[in-house]
């Protein structure tokens, strides 16, 4: 097996170093990632200036570009090898709920499905809020990301599907196992907060995510409460299936 590992905290960050030692003994694995931080990007791609790829003295690849630029650069011909698995993370802070909509760390794992291969997007749940985090906490979820992988093979996922895993900030003794979930919902963001800069101009700052809203049992949030790992399964597929029949109904109706 090949490994693609990449993330939104950059290529020095110490979630993917994690990754890429636990993965590496079970893979060959190989490391591109943006050059600087780059969450909230989604799964946006740099369409205007081209993207500069450099080798790291560790071997790992920098690239000034998007979590999904990464992955893309990296299943489009950049390897000889074509990796045939993508891992992203492990982000320092948790993807729950809503946040996959703007997670780099999603966006670069769905752009791994987008073309054609099987991808798990890792986060650690409580790093951010911290604002510190042992390494110890990211080789512990780098090596329940390898027990996962071990076995994806038992899994059959759906076409155009990928795995968001977040793991619990907890020492593995605490960690009581893995749950499936389903994306929970956060309350509104906070305002936008305005201030000036030095020579008097308004700049604004995006307010932070709301607070997740009162948990259904069988969410990422109350899993993760719970002290297990969470495992939701995303797709591809934005259709909304149950809406097309009562838009169907309309549509017969107008045209009749």
């Amino acid at each position: 097996m090949h490994i693609l590992l990449s993330n939104d905290d950059g290529v020095f960050a110490p979630g993917l170093a994690a990754l890429a030692e636990s993965l590496s003994r079970i893979a060959k694995v190989t490391v591109m990632a943006p050059e600087t931080e780059r969450s909230g990007y989604s799964s946006a791609l740099t369409l205007d200036r081209p993207l500069r790829p450099i080798q790291l003295d560790n071997g790992f690849w920098s690239v000034n570009g998007t979590p999904a630029d990464c992955v893309y650069l990296a299943l489009n011909g950049f390897f000889d090898d074509e990796p045939d698995f993508v891992v992203t993370g492990i982000n320092s802070g948790a993807n729950l709920g809503d946040d996959v909509i703007y997670s780099g760390t999603v966006g670069a794992a769905l752009e791994g499905r987008f073309l054609g291969k099987p991808a798990l997007a890792v986060s650690l749940a409580g790093a951010k809020v911290k604002h510190h985090t042992e390494p110890s906490a990211f080789a512990v979820a780098a090596d329940l990301v390898k027990a996962l992988i071990e076995h994806w093979h038992e899994l059959n996922l759906p076409a155009h599907n990928i795995i968001n895993m977040n793991v619990p900030d907890l020492p593995i003794e605490a960690i009581k196992g893995f749950k499936l979930t389903q994306l929970g919902k956060r309350q509104r963001g906070l305002s936008v907060q305005k201030s000036h800069d030095p020579r008097g101009r308004a700049v604004y700052w995006i307010g932070l995510m709301g607070e997740p809203e009162p948990a259904h049992k069988d969410t990422d949030f109350a899993v993760i409460e719970q002290g297990y790992v969470s495992l939701t399964p995303l797709q591809t597929d934005l259709t909304s299936h149950e809406a097309l029949p009562p838009l169907a109904d309309w549509l017969v109706k107008k045209q009749g």
